[in-house]
């Protein structure tokens, strides 16, 4: 991914922090975006300790002049923008116990601003920064398409996120894809599950490698299988 510009939000730890980690290692230029700007800091330090290329730029999805600041400065970093990982997501409830009905209207506001409305102005604000064989990559699980108990918002926003895949996918020349890792241990998921690093590749497989991905979901097994 030697000269490859990418842009990861939510960058500051879990999933996001090791993918941008993963793809500077790769040879690809970062850009780290996350809300609080010391912890994405924290993360790019590491990157050009060892010997990556990356920059910190605080943004909050939820603002799209803030996003369309993000795109336009990691678009002078290079020429346009190569790739971009929409991460950045919120739960504000315990995995498998925030049920439905006893969700509170701030709490599913935000976390549709954010989840949904998020990944929107992400992949908006992107698009006339992105190269014609650029990617979007869009981290997403089985919650969206499967009834669990107890997860609220978050799987609603998921299953939006989803359709918004979909929805560019039909409407854009660059491709669109979901990523589903499986089950991830972040503060999200209540730390359980795979460490973020070792699905990290997958992402990088999901950006450069795996074919026909515009409108997809790639999950686990599509990975493990052509990755074998």
């Amino acid at each position: 991914m030697d000269g490859t510009s990418a842009v990861v939000t939510g960058a500051s730890r879990g999933i996001g922090a090791s993918v941008a980690k993963r793809l500077a290692a790769e040879g690809a230029h970062v850009t780290c975006c996350a809300r609080r700007r010391e912890v994405v800091e924290s993360v790019v330090a590491d990157i050009t300790d060892a010997g990556g290329v990356a920059r910190a730029v605080r943004a909050d999805v939820r603002d799209e002049f803030d996003v369309e600041r993000l795109m336009e400065t990691a678009a002078r970093e290079g020429d346009g923008i190569d790739l971009v990982v929409a991460n950045a997501a919120v739960n504000h409830g315990d995995p498998g116990s925030s049920p439905l009905d006893e969700e509170s209207y701030s709490r599913f506001d935000d976390t549709i601003r954010t989840n949904l409305r998020g990944v929107f102005t992400t992949v908006r604000e992107a698009l006339p920064h992105l190269a014609g064989d650029g990617r979007i990559l869009v981290p997403s699980g089985a919650v969206a398409r499967e009834s669990t108990p107890g997860m609220g918002a978050y799987a609603v926003s998921k299953a939006g996120a989803e359709a918004l895949v979909r929805g560019f996918a039909a409407d854009v020349e660059q491709s669109v894809a979901a990523v589903d890792p499986g089950y991830v241990a972040t503060d999200l998921s209540g730390d359980r599950g795979r460490d973020p690093a070792d699905v990290a590749p997958m992402f990088v497989w999901a950006a450069r490698d795996a074919e026909d991905v515009d409108g997809e979901i790639l999950d686990l097994r599509t990975w493990k299988s052509a990755t074998r």
